[in-house]
């Protein structure tokens, strides 16, 4: 195994924490923005009692904060692995065309 891959190989607990952390925040900021806009909370989807609307804008709320502030934390924990290691973890773009 090359030294590029075992970087890569270290990086995998910093990429599994930043998920579950951007998850949880992501989960947060929807709560929060749903009560601003609905103030109240979030419709649950087998309730008869819930509009198809509200589910469906509650959902697509949830899983915009959410896929947001996954993608903000694994941003971040890459770049912060660069900059402790002086490798990204990621692909590089020249990877991409193959």
């Amino acid at each position: 195994m090359g030294t590029l891959q075992a970087m890569k190989l270290l990086y995998k607990p910093f990429s599994i924490i930043a998920g579950v952390i951007g998850a949880k925040l992501g989960q947060s900021v929807f709560k929060t923005v749903w009560a601003r806009v609905d103030g109240g909370e979030p419709p649950k989807p087998t309730l008869e009692e819930s509009s198809m609307g509200r589910v469906m804008a509650a959902a697509t709320l949830e899983a915009a904060a959410v896929s947001g502030a996954r993608a903000a934390a694994a941003r971040a924990s890459a770049r912060t692995f660069q900059y402790l290691t002086g490798v990204w973890p990621g692909v590089h773009e020249e990877d991409e065309k193959d």
